[in-house]
């Protein structure tokens, strides 16, 4: 080998040894930087899960709060209808279909109770019958044929819907634990 060849030799090998020394120093380097850079990313996800779970649960402790307000806000309205169904201050119709809409608001199964049938009774046989706006528009013939027939019912089952407001009144006494 000559001269050149011998030192082309000698440089090569420090220029390798060197460079796997500076690559597995690099490979190292490169490991931990990724592993801080997971370890972050991690941590981020982390926090980012927590706040969209203390979300979630502010989100489900107020529709929690807004449904027990208006189940309470339905029960009171109850109150003051069936009352001024007893005390006869309200019509029967009007009073039956508001009865109804409340007790299902609450719970959709107590207008199925026997003892509260007949307000979803009333509402059967008279939501045909127009209202507001549309009872405007009807012939005067026409609205005196829908009162009869609406006194009709309100005629007939006045006993059953004046018994029912009461089985409500004597329900709400027994207080929330009589809900179910």
């Amino acid at each position: 080998m000559n001269q050149v060849g011998l030192l082309e030799a000698i440089r090569c090998t420090i220029l390798d040894k060197h460079f796997i020394r500076f690559r597995g120093f690099m490979s190292s380097t490169v490991a931990l930087l990724l592993f801080v850079v997971a370890v972050l990313i991690i941590a981020g996800l982390v926090v980012y899960a927590h706040k969209l779970r203390s979300e979630v649960k502010r989100r489900e402790a107020f529709r929690l709060e807004e449904e027990r307000r208006a189940q309470q806000n339905s029960l009171e309205n109850l109150d003051y209808v069936v009352s001024a169904l007893v005390q006869e201050q309200v019509d029967i119709t009007e009073g039956s279909w508001r009865c109804k809409v409340l007790l299902e608001i609450v719970d959709p199964s107590l207008s199925e109770r026997p003892e509260f049938q007949a307000f979803a009774e009333v509402y059967s046989r008279t939501r045909h019958l127009k209202t507001h706006s549309a009872r405007k528009q009807l012939t005067p013939r026409e609205r005196m044929q829908e009162d009869k027939e609406r006194l009709a019912v309100e005629d007939e089952m006045r006993p059953a819907v004046l018994a029912a407001a009461a089985e409500v009144i004597k329900w709400r006494a027994k207080g929330p634990s009589a809900l179910h």
